[in-house]
């Protein structure tokens, strides 16, 4: 009995102890679409834009969040004072024009904001993208650059992007970059899983010109994809430490780099699209080279699923940093808590609480972010009070 209480005690301490290493503590804020800021009812309304966002870093730290992933550049705009891009329209309802209502620099507010709160600011960019597949360009304003270098760009599944094979391209890229890091009181530059397109059934993506133009020395496409994103990710880390060595960068990936069928190296799981395969980003370069310091793959799935077991997944992700200076976070879906169905892991008991005891047995893992803000704080299955509980 004296020796079943020790084991338990033992256990219990290890928790303790694994449970203080998740040192970053995130969320995202995605503001394409309206999803998670501001909402649609706020477009063009700063006071209302604000009081939003007081409320969600009031609440997100009310449950032990200490850093916010904030989307400024969803589709090559800017929610944020910039003299290179423009305007969201998803902040103001117009594409480039700030109204009388709009007097101010929501990232700098909202930076300011959240360091009263003891939170960090993570600045979130999609490199690539110019439109959704809803949206034709006829709402980019006529200042855009797509109108004005309209030879940078093509079109994938009616949306719009900047061609990743061009050095134009990897320059403007890094411009936004710099101007973001130079001018606010940011913890870092982050880029999620956009990079070439999603593919869209067996549509090929329209970049052979631009092979056959610009090969540099590769003869195969797919290569000479997965270069142009190995390129961009190397110049924007280099800018970054070269405007401000302390600014740190951050990848988060799909969740599978590829699968051990194609690559033993690779993860035991059967995706049906990889980062390295279909997105061409190769995370494990980007590991390895030192480019980024920390990555936070998105572990979408539930623990035993069988295409893509979280668990699997995680301890493939540590083993991928161990020995290397960057760090691991875990991306987490408490939106996949809401309307689950009860035949569901999701939908028989807090799967997130699962999920966060596991990470807590593998010392890499160093931080959690949810996606995204608002199903989070809806609550679903009272998953905010299980954060809470692991994170006081």
């Amino acid at each position: 009995m004296l020796k079943r209480l020790y084991s338990i005690l033992f256990i219990a301490l290890m928790c303790m102890c694994a449970q203080a290493e998740i040192t970053f503590r995130g969320a995202w804020i995605a503001t394409v679409a309206n999803i998670d800021w501001p909402s649609k009812e706020a477009i063009g309304d700063t006071d209302k834009q604000q009081t939003d966002m007081l409320w969600i870093l009031d609440s997100l730290q009310s449950i032990g969040i200490n850093a916010i992933i904030f989307q400024v550049r969803p589709t090559s705009d800017a929610l944020y004072r910039s003299e290179l891009e423009p305007v969201s329209h998803w902040l103001t309802g117009t594409q480039g024009s700030w109204n009388s209502q709009t007097p101010w620099d929501p990232l700098a507010w909202t930076i300011e904001q959240a360091h009263q709160r003891n939170m960090e600011v993570h600045v979130w960019l999609n490199p690539y993208r110019v439109n959704l597949a809803k949206n034709d360009t006829s709402m980019l304003c006529k200042d855009h650059i797509m109108h004005k270098h309209p030879e940078w760009f093509w079109q994938y599944a009616k949306q719009w992007y900047f061609d990743p094979g061009l050095d134009q391209t990897r320059e403007w890229i890094c411009t936004i970059v710099q101007d973001i890091v130079e001018r606010y009181d940011i913890q870092a530059i982050h880029m999620d899983d956009y990079f070439y397109p999603y593919p869209s059934g067996k549509t090929p993506l329209p970049d052979a010109h631009t092979f056959a133009k610009y090969p540099r020395g590769f003869s195969n496409i797919h290569d000479w994809r997965r270069n142009n994103v190995n390129l961009a990710i190397q110049d924007i880390s280099r800018t970054i430490k070269e405007c401000k060595k302390d600014v740190q960068f951050g990848i988060s990936p799909f969740g599978v780099w590829r699968n051990a069928a194609v690559d033993s190296t690779g993860s035991k799981t059967t995706a049906g699209i990889t980062n390295y395969d279909d997105l061409y980003a190769d995370t494990r370069l980007w590991i390895q080279q030192g480019w980024i310091d920390y990555i936070l793959p998105q572990l979408y799935w539930e623990i035993g699923k069988r295409a893509a077991d979280y668990q699997l997944l995680a301890h493939w992700w540590a083993n991928e940093v161990k020995g290397t200076n960057c760090k691991l976070y875990i991306g987490l879906a408490p939106y996949r808590l809401e309307k689950a169905s009860p035949k569901t892991p999701w939908g028989q008991g807090n799967e997130i609480s699962r999920q966060m005891q596991l990470n807590r047995t593998i010392p890499e893992i160093t931080g959690e972010c949810f996606y995204s803000t608002q199903p989070l704080l809806r609550n679903p299955r009272n998953v905010c009070d299980s954060i809470r509980n692991f994170y006081q």
